[in-house]
C-alpha cells in the first residue's frame, strides 16, 4: 500500500463533518497553536514561547499567526485535522491556556508551565 493511499484510508475512517480527524500517529503537527488577537502582546509572547517550547520537547507544532479572526483560524485548525489546538486567550489572565482535543473537541484549560508535560502525557495515551 503506499503512502497516499494510506492518507486517503485515514481520512475515510477518521473524519467528521468539519475536516479531516488526523490520528495522532500519523498527524502532520500534533499541536496548533493559535494566537486569537495578535495586537495583545502577551497573547503573541506566551503563543510563540510555548510553540518553541513544545518544539524543543519533540512535539510537532504549527503556530497560527496569521492576521486573521479567531473563528477563521480555529475552523482551518478544524479542517486541517490536528489533533491538538492550543489557544492562548480569555484564560491566559490566569496563567492558563485553552488546549482542544480535535477528535472529541473537549476543551481544557492547562496552566501554561505544565502544556508541555500534559501534551505529552495525552499525546502518548493517544499512541497506545
Amino acid at each position: 500500500m503506499g503512502v497516499s493511499r494510506l492518507a486517503q484510508a485515514a481520512v475515510e475512517q477518521s473524519h467528521d463533518k468539519d475536516g479531516i480527524v488526523w490520528p495522532v500517529a500519523i498527524a502532520p503537527y500534533a499541536v496548533m497553536v493559535v494566537i486569537p488577537n495578535l495586537k495583545e502582546s502577551a497573547q503573541v509572547e506566551a503563543a510563540e514561547k510555548i510553540y518553541q517550547d513544545l518544539n524543543a520537547a519533540g512535539i510537532e507544532a504549527l503556530l497560527d499567526d496569521r492576521d486573521e479572526r479567531p473563528g477563521v483560524k480555529f475552523k482551518d485548525s478544524e479542517l486541517m485535522g490536528i489533533p491538538f489546538r492550543l489557544v492562548t486567550g480569555r484564560s491566559l489572565a490566569q496563567g492558563k491556556v485553552e488546549v482542544v482535543k480535535r477528535c472529541d473537541r473537549t476543551a481544557q484549560d492547562v496552566p501554561i508551565e505544565a502544556v508541555v508535560s500534559t501534551l505529552k502525557s495525552w499525546i502518548a495515551e493517544a499512541l497506545q
